[in-house]
């Protein structure tokens, strides 16, 4: 159960429908696109986030080290992720996880940018991403 979200007491628990996201506003050099489903913004939810993103061909995030695990999914494009030892490199088809406490740095370097789902355990806090200034 979502916090939050209640049942009364006599009902069994069910499945809860959320019925579309939030959009949430984005860092980075050119608009990007996050539609949160699930996590603080869309559901009240303090322990998973999961995002829709959508970002163009450019596009460039701040640094960050962030005190949450992210799972990433790409589903269209090529997703950057660079990190203090080097960078990946992520095809559509493929995910990466980026463990809490890690410096990254998340890029869209094709021209038709890319498109992504982002999964953070606990959920994404702007206080808990902790961006490079």
């Amino acid at each position: 159960m979502m916090p939050g979200m209640s049942v009364p007491s006599d009902s069994p628990l069910t499945p809860v429908l959320i019925p579309g996201p939030t959009r949430v506003e984005a860092a980075g050099t050119k608009p990007k696109l996050i539609d949160e489903y699930v996590g603080r913004v869309n559901s009240g939810t303090a322990g998973v986030s999961v995002a829709h993103m959508r970002s163009p061909g450019g596009w460039l995030e701040p640094g960050q080290t962030p005190e949450f695990d992210e799972y990433t999914v790409v589903l269209r494009g090529t997703l950057r992720v660079e990190y203090r030892d080097g960078a990946l490199d992520v095809q559509a088809g493929q995910a990466v996880f980026t463990p809490k406490g890690v410096w990254i740095r998340y890029s869209t370097p094709g021209d038709d940018g890319a498109e992504y789902v982002a999964i953070c355990l606990p959920a994404f806090s702007p206080s808990t991403v902790h961006r490079d200034a």
